[in-house]
């Protein structure tokens, strides 16, 4: 059963054994105080506005899940107080930002083409090859780490963040070899939605790395409007030096609050994914165990499998219900389907420019296949997973995705 921890790295197994000791010897190793991270952030960055305080009953519910569910690691802990600065250091820094330069809340975004669907259905190739046409602006990953300040277009490619970032991703590589099997990373390249959500503390990026089930709940009671009006403010802090025709952006997890995303997107635009969820749930399913296995204790196959299942059934049944009830906004969502996608990617993004009357462009079309020819499929080794692993029976999956797999005829997918 413990095939995905089996590859962990010496590092993390020395380190967490140390982190073991240490607790039994009584030292209180682990324990991460949200105060004290708050007041560490202002003393780092001499600044003490973060903004819309919205974010702070999230920020308490997951730190007080990180102390009595997530059983961390010495890593564990370690990356938590990292992330967790990371995060507060940028906020602080971001409405900074937007306090000296009012020119940034005066940008404008038109029409964001959004990426969506259940995880594992190809979003991840498409954003990279949308990622390609010049005229998308995409938020990369070096700028949506270290965001402040605003990026600018003429030191675009040369921005020291980048080689900051890449030090990072190798580290985490270290950490994780067999991470980037099943998600590719790199600074320059697409960065999902969910990280910069994570700055307002309610993001589905951290039940994926933690064991945090109350906050899990919490998250899928949440209330998104705030959230979303984060996210434009980041966008706009990005476009502002650094503007692009048009934003392409992507996360599974959008589907989980789309009326909201309309509410402050008004004009956006969804390309929805689909996969044959028996392959779905496995493959998220073992994307979370090997992120939490280096930050976590508390590793149970079924219960992951069984959090996935339900999880996913119940956002792909939500996005159904807000298309049904989309009335005249139906025509702004395509479906894409990760068969026709890995079979014939042009063809299938030229559908989407098609249906969005977007300009196809030479340029667009030639970095694409240059694209794909340098990130073959398995570039970085196999992922390999099954569903009795996690407990689950395909009869299990299909019963709770019946009705979402009839309306969008899902069946088994082509070898």
């Amino acid at each position: 059963m413990n095939h995905y921890l089996s590859h962990h790295s010496l590092l993390i197994k020395t380190f967490n054994r140390i982190g073991t000791m240490l607790r039994q010897i009584g030292l209180p190793l682990g324990r991460l105080n949200e105060q004290a991270l708050l007041d560490e952030a202002c003393r780092q960055t001499g600044l003490s506005d973060f903004g819309d305080d919205s974010f702070r009953k999230s920020f308490q519910i997951l730190f007080d899940a990180y102390q009595t569910e997530a059983r961390l690691t010495l890593i564990g802990c370690l990356a938590v107080r990292y992330d967790t600065l990371r995060l507060l250091t940028n906020r602080l820094q971001l409405v900074e930002d937007r306090k000296r330069y009012p020119e940034i809340a005066r940008q404008k975004i038109r029409k964001p083409l959004f990426i969506v669907g259940l995880p594992r259905t190809g979003s991840t190739l498409l954003h990279n090859l949308l990622a390609q046409d010049p005229d998308n602006r995409v938020p990369l990953t070096w700028e949506v780490m270290y965001p402040s300040p605003p990026p600018d277009r003429l030191a675009f490619k040369n921005d020291p963040r980048i080689t900051k970032t890449e030090k990072v991703l190798r580290q985490f590589d270290r950490l994780l070899p067999e991470f980037k099997a099943i998600h590719p990373m790199g600074a320059q390249l697409p960065m999902e939605c969910v990280a910069i959500m994570s700055y307002t503390f309610l993001s589905s990026q951290f039940q994926s790395t933690y064991h945090v089930p109350s906050y899990q709940k919490w998250l899928h009671a949440g209330d998104f409007q705030p959230v979303y009006t984060f996210h434009r403010n980041f966008l706009q802090h990005l476009q502002w030096r650094s503007p692009g025709v048009r934003w392409v952006l992507k996360a599974p997890a959008h589907i989980f609050a789309l009326e909201s995303l309309f509410a402050v997107y008004p004009d956006a635009r969804i390309i929805q994914t689909h996969r044959n969820p028996l392959e779905v749930i496995g493959s998220v399913a073992s994307l979370d165990v090997v992120l939490r296995g280096a930050f976590s204790n508390a590793i149970d196959y079924k219960t992951i499998g069984m959090e996935a299942l339900k999880q996913w059934a119940d956002a792909a049944q939500q996005a159904m219900h807000v298309r049904e009830r989309a009335g005249t906004r139906c025509d702004r969502f395509l479906d894409i389907y990760y068969r026709d996608l890995v079979r014939e990617p042009i063809s299938t993004v030229q559908r989407i420019y098609q249906y969005f009357d977007l300009p196809f462009t030479r340029q667009a079309k030639d970095g694409m296949e240059k694209f794909l020819k340098e990130n073959p499929k398995d570039k970085h080794g196999s992922h390999s997973y099954s569903l009795p692993q996690f407990g689950l029976s395909a009869e299990l999956v299909t019963s709770y995705f019946n009705e979402y797999m009839n309306h969008f005829n899902l069946g088994p997918e082509p070898s």
